[in-house]
C-alpha cells in the first residue's frame, strides 16, 4: 500500500466552530466604531486616549485564559507553562502589537476628521494591503473568486475618493480637514492591512517551542487569546507612553465635565468602547489563527454594512450615492469571496476522496 503521508493537508476548514464564533465576535465590536466617533463628536480630543480605547480591553481575557490552560493542563497532562507561547513568538506579536497600535492611533486621526460611514469605508481599504501582504509574506495563492472579492471590496471604499463634497457636514466643511482625514484613514487600513498577515507569518515561523520541536501550537482559542493579549499589553504600553508626552491623564477630568453626553456616560462610553474593541479584536486574531489573514481582513471589511446603518440610525449621518455603490460592491465582493471559498472547499474534498480511493486500490487506479 502506497504512503500517503507526503501528501499535501487539506485546508483548514473555514466553517469550522472557532472560525465561525470569531466572525461572530468581529461582527459585534462594529459598535467600537460608532463610539469613537460618538466621543470626537461629543467632544473628546484626546487622539491617544481613543487609541487606547481601541486596544487596552485585553485583561477581560485573563480570567478566561487562565480557566482554560488550567482545564487544558489537567485534561491533557503537562504543565500550564508547557502551554504557554513560545519565547520567539511572544516576541514577534509584541512587536506586531506596537504596529497595530500605530494603525489604531492613524484610524483615531482620520475617524476625528471623518464622518463614520467615510472611515469605515475608507478602512476596508485594508482589504488590498492585507492581500499584497499576504502574497509577499505568507505565500497566499489567490483564487478567481478571492481575487475577485478583494477588487470589489477594495475599488468600492475608493470610489469615495472622487466626491468629498458630500462630506461637507456642519463642522466639517474644510475640504483640507477632508482629505487629510481621507489619507490618514488610508494610512491606518495600510498598516493593518501588514500587521494581519505578518500575525499569520509569526505563528508559522515563531510557532515553535524549540527549533527541533516537530509540532507547532494548536489552534486552540487559548492560543488565540494569548496572542491577543501579548498584542494588547504592546499596544496599551504605546498608548500610555503616548498619553503621558501628549498631557493626555491631565486632560481626562476635564474632558469628562465637558463631555456633550454628561459626565457619567463619558466613562461609560470609554469602558464599553473597550469591550466592544476587544470582541472584535479577539474575533480578528481567532480567524488569523484558526483561519487565515484574508478572512479575517475580508470579516473587517463586511462590518461595513453595520457600520453604515449605525452611523446613519445614531449619528444622522448622509448616505448619499457613492457610498450606496461602495456598500453594494463591498457586499457583492464578500458574496464572491464566500462563493469561491464554498466552491473550493467541495472541489478539494472531492480531490481527497479520490487521491484516498487511488491509494487504497492501487491496481485499480492503475488500470483507470
Amino acid at each position: 500500500m502506497q504512503d500517503i503521508s507526503n501528501a499535501p493537508a487539506p485546508r483548514r476548514y473555514w466553517l469550522s466552530p472557532p472560525v465561525v464564533l470569531s466572525a461572530c465576535l468581529v461582527l459585534l465590536g462594529a459598535v467600537g466604531s460608532l463610539l469613537i466617533r460618538v466621543y470626537f463628536v461629543h467632544g473628546g480630543q484626546c487622539l491617544w486616549l481613543s487609541t487606547m480605547i481601541q486596544v487596552s480591553g485585553w485583561p477581560l481575557l485573563l480570567p478566561a485564559l487562565c480557566v482554560s490552560m488550567l482545564l487544558r493542563s489537567r485534561r491533557g497532562g503537562g504543565g500550564v507553562a508547557d502551554r504557554l507561547l513560545p519565547a520567539r513568538l511572544v516576541g514577534a506579536v509584541a512587536v506586531l502589537g506596537a504596529l497595530f497600535a500605530a494603525a489604531c492611533f492613524a484610524y483615531s486621526l482620520g475617524s476625528r476628521a471623518l464622518p463614520l460611514s467615510t472611515s469605515s469605508l475608507l478602512l476596508a481599504t485594508q482589504l488590498a494591503f492585507n492581500a499584497v501582504a499576504a502574497v509577499l509574506f505568507a505565500g497566499l495563492r489567490f483564487t478567481p473568486f478571492s481575487a475577485n472579492a478583494v477588487v470589489l471590496l477594495t475599488v468600492g471604499p475608493a470610489a469615495l475618493g472622487v466626491g468629498p463634497s458630500s462630506e461637507k457636514l456642519a463642522g466639517e466643511a474644510s475640504a483640507t480637514a477632508y482629505w487629510t482625514g481621507f489619507f490618514e484613514c488610508v494610512a491606518s487600513a495600510a498598516l493593518l492591512g501588514l500587521a494581519l498577515p505578518l500575525v499569520e507569518v509569526a505563528m508559522s515561523n515563531y510557532g515553535r517551542r524549540t527549533s527541533g520541536a516537530a509540532v507547532r501550537l494548536p489552534s486552540s482559542y487559548a492560543t488565540v487569546m494569548q496572542i491577543q493579549a501579548v498584542m494588547g499589553a504592546a499596544g496599551t504600553t504605546v498608548c500610555l507612553a503616548g498619553m503621558a508626552i501628549a498631557e493626555d491623564f491631565q486632560e481626562i477630568h476635564r474632558e469628562a465635565a465637558a463631555f456633550g453626553l454628561g459626565e457619567t456616560n463619558y466613562y461609560l462610553l470609554l469602558i464599553f468602547g473597550a469591550v466592544s474593541w476587544q470582541l472584535c479584536n479577539l474575533g480578528i486574531m481567532g480567524l488569523i489563527v484558526c483561519s487565515s489573514s484574508l478572512l479575517a481582513g475580508i470579516m473587517i471589511a463586511l462590518v461595513l454594512p453595520l457600520a453604515e446603518v449605525l452611523a446613519v440610525v445614531f449619528l444622522h449621518e448622509k448616505f448619499d450615492g457613492v457610498k450606496g455603490i461602495a456598500l453594494v460592491l463591498s457586499l457583492w465582493g464578500f458574496v464572491s469571496y464566500l462563493y469561491g471559498e464554498s466552491a473550493q472547499k467541495t472541489t478539494e474534498a472531492r480531490r481527497y476522496e479520490d487521491l484516498d480511493s487511488s491509494t487504497c486500490c492501487p491496481l485499480m487506479a492503475g488500470n483507470l
